[in-house]
């Protein structure tokens, strides 16, 4: 999934950068606002991390040029502590609103509550405030917890990740191309697998120990992550948990 970050301040830009694409996250940077208003307006982002004080334009001339085109998730961030500043962003249609200085703990949350909003605003069920859902499936974006049937699913960051996309985009089928840019940060390479091979792995702890398939291939298309009718519903093959 592609986070965009437009900050100015070297360090911080670069330690966020590390930091969600640890946690799974694919990440864009911008250091100034107009490289930020380009990239926001041309990218196809599941969310922006903004700073305001930017060089060329602020962070507010960023949202409002993105707000004139995109409804994508922002995260705003500032120095700055005045109240009216606050009531200006949210006002201006930032989504939230974060005063430096942050825990990363508090940002992740934030970002992942953005993206769980996102979601259900396009539809896709969620089981309650804190995950998305599809059939006994459960992910948490806050804890990065998947469950299936009540177990545990162990997967990498990047299985997260895939599965996040999946998820978020359930019924939709995406092709491998899309898959490899939105997860890998990659231009698709036809003599590559990497993506048959994670989701080879994905559907191994996913599918694999329930009798309810949920991750399917289409042929000469790519993959779709969906609850076909005409299956029995999902249940666990002799209480065999997932293994990482």
């Amino acid at each position: 999934m592609r986070i965009l970050v437009v900050e100015d301040d070297p360090k911080l830009a670069d330690y966020l950068h590390r930091a969600l694409g640890e946690n799974g996250y694919v990440v864009d940077l911008a250091r100034d606002g107009i490289d930020g208003r380009r990239l926001a307006l041309d990218g196809d982002y599941a969310a922006v991390v903004l700073d305001i004080m930017l060089p060329g334009i602020d962070g507010f001339g960023v949202l409002k040029a993105l707000r004139e085109r995109r409804r994508t998730p922002v995260l705003m961030l500032t120095a700055r502590e005045r109240v009216e500043d606050r009531v200006r962003g949210l006002e201006a249609g930032a989504d939230d609103y974060l005063v430096k200085p942050f825990a990363f703990s508090e940002l992740l949350a934030r970002v992942g509550a953005q993206l769980r909003r996102g979601a259900a605003s396009s539809a896709a069920p969620v089981a309650s405030a804190t995950v998305m859902s599809l059939a006994d499936l459960e992910l948490d974006l806050v804890s990065r917890k998947a469950v299936r049937a009540g177990q545990r699913l162990h997967l990498t960051a990047k299985e997260f990740a895939l599965l996040t996309l999946l998820l978020r985009r359930q019924g939709q089928i995406l092709s491998r191309s899309t898959l490899a840019e939105q997860v890998w940060d990659m231009n698709f390479d036809s003599d590559t697998n990497v993506v048959e091979v994670a989701v080879r792995r994905l559907r191994a702890k996913l599918d694999d120990p329930f009798r309810g398939k949920l991750l399917h291939n289409v042929r000469g298309m790519g993959y779709v992550l969906e609850q076909r009718s005409g299956e029995a519903l999902p249940a666990a093959v002799s209480g065999v948990e997932a293994t990482p």
